[in-house]
């Protein structure tokens, strides 16, 4: 069971790292942040709400349906404030720093999911999180090339932002894990997004959809965003995080930064040296070894 949790947060966290690609060529079209996270909860909100009328169609999906409490619903709704959140700050990060940057920013949820977990349970992280975190944390250093490359200018509200970013969605990854979990899980996405939709349209009121002043062109970078990020990235993690600890669900967090990197490569083009795949595996060797050490732990007890 546990194997599976894990598989579906890392499928999870390699959709998320697919976002970054879909804000920079929106940026690059001349769409804002407001914009661009406004219309992504827009159309994420209403195709998770059409997956869930299909699947309630279905009798035997009606029988299973389990009904849920007033404050099921308000953790739901605060969990998904956090999704929306997370990529406000994000891509507002996005805006003053660069790329590289923002993603090492938003990496620092995985030791912050950690510390949660020591925390709230009184008990230090075993040996196999704690070994896995170094490794994550000496390839974040590799992948992002904050070591050799380029100088970055340390503006102070890109990197408020991004720390921002970090404490939001280990907040999301958390919550994942304890929200109303014998809810279906596209269920529990569309009431997720549903909060995060109510928070952003909050912070930044859709006015450019009263006036009309928007351009068709946002709807191609927003169905994509919708789709990666608050609909698949969220179903998936919903299903897989309560079958697994917090402080687990925070290292597979870890696999969004080799997929940003991948997209990057391969969508914008940008040059990614040896340094940096080198990071690259050993972000994935750090996601593997709590599987790893834990089978080979099973194999000595038998």
């Amino acid at each position: 069971m546990q194997w599976r949790g894990g598989f579906f947060v890392f499928l999870g966290a390699v959709s998320y790292g697919v976002l970054s690609t879909f804000v920079k060529l929106a940026y690059q079209a001349g769409f804002t942040v407001d914009i661009v996270v406004g219309t992504q909860m827009i159309v994420a909100t209403l195709l998770l709400w059409l997956i869930n009328l299909g699947y309630s169609l279905n009798r035997s999906s009606i029988k299973k349906a389990s009904p849920f409490t007033r404050k099921q619903l308000l953790l739901l709704l605060l969990t998904g404030s956090l999704t929306g959140l997370t990529g406000l700050f994000y891509y507002s990060s996005l805006q003053y720093v660069n790329a590289s940057f923002a993603i090492l920013l938003l990496f620092q949820f995985s030791w912050m999911g950690l510390l949660y977990e020591a925390i709230s349970r009184r008990r230090w992280p075993n040996k196999a999180k704690l070994i896995s975190l170094i490794i994550l944390l000496s390839g974040t250093l590799l992948a992002t090339d904050v070591l050799t490359g380029e100088k970055n200018q340390w503006n102070w509200i890109g990197i408020s932002f991004g720390l921002l970013a970090a404490i939001s969605y280990a907040g999301f990854l958390i919550l994942s894990g304890k929200a109303a979990v014998e809810m279906n899980p596209i269920r529990r996405s569309a009431w997720m997004t549903t909060g995060g939709l109510f928070l952003i349209l909050l912070i930044y009121p859709p006015t450019y959809l009263i006036h009309g002043t928007i351009h068709y062109q946002i709807w191609i970078y927003a169905l994509p965003l919708a789709v990666f990020g608050p609909v698949l990235s969220t179903i998936l993690i919903a299903k897989g995080a309560p079958l697994i600890s917090p402080g687990l669900t925070s290292i597979l967090g870890a696999a969004e930064l080799p997929s940003a990197m991948v997209m990057s490569t391969l969508v914008l083009h940008e040059q990614v040296n040896q340094l940096q795949w080198f990071g690259v595996i050993l972000i994935l060797l750090g996601i593997a070894i709590p599987e790893l050490l834990h089978n080979k732990k099973d194999r000595y007890e038998v």
